[in-house]
């Protein structure tokens, strides 16, 4: 039986060359010029690609397009779960929060490059492209590098979901949301203050659609 078609298999595929490829959903509709909604479909095996689509991803990923149609010896099956918070803070370790609201599931290829933990938005200051409610997938980093989307804490507080810039007298943490204003901090203000980053988001999972 052709596994052409099969939308689960697909959707396992896209998955793991995100993964191997550090891809985040954004990032690939970008590159196809696909909408969210539909990319996001795609992955969750809700419906299938043209087969435009499908060949533009094997390009994009440097693969044949039997590499995403056909399923290859069951890699896509080892995964890792990882817990989903609902809060994280400066100063308190990743693996001592309580606050666990969910799992989400990784592929060993993603979870061999660092650790990672899941998160919840609150608020509405990355809307529209992150809502509430909407899980995060971030690998645990202290540092990123400008235009990244990090989970950074101030002053001890909650950690928030910002854009990074990064200036030679200090960063500015950036809303998407016009609505709210960046933050900036100067070298001083980020020792003193304190601003620390926890992570940087290397994937969006949005439960909102």
């Amino acid at each position: 039986m052709s596994d052409l078609g099969n939308k689960e298999i697909m959707s396992k595929n896209i998955q793991y060359y995100m993964d191997k490829h550090g891809k985040t959903r954004l990032e690939m509709c970008d590159a196809l010029g696909v909408k969210y909604t539909t990319f996001t479909d795609w992955v969750k095996g809700n419906s299938y690609p043209r087969i435009d689509k499908i060949e533009l991803m094997a390009n994009y990923f440097g693969i044949e397009k039997s590499d995403l149609v056909e399923e290859k010896n069951n890699r896509n099956r080892k995964v890792t779960t990882i817990n989903v918070l609902g809060r994280v803070a400066a100063g308190i370790p990743i693996e001592a929060i309580e606050d666990i609201v969910d799992t989400e599931e990784i592929t060993e290829e993603m979870a061999s490059r660092g650790e990672f933990f899941g998160l919840q938005i609150h608020g509405h200051s990355m809307e529209p492209r992150m809502v509430e409610g909407d899980i995060v997938i971030v690998r645990r980093q202290p540092t990123a590098e400008t235009g990244d989307i990090v989970i950074a804490a101030v002053n001890g507080t909650d950690a928030t979901c910002k854009r990074l810039k990064k200036y030679r007298d200090g960063i500015e943490l950036i809303p998407i949301n016009p609505s709210y204003d960046p933050m900036f901090f100067t070298n001083e203000e980020i020792e003193s203050t304190p601003v620390s980053i926890l992570g940087k988001v290397v994937e969006l999972r949005a439960k909102s659609f």
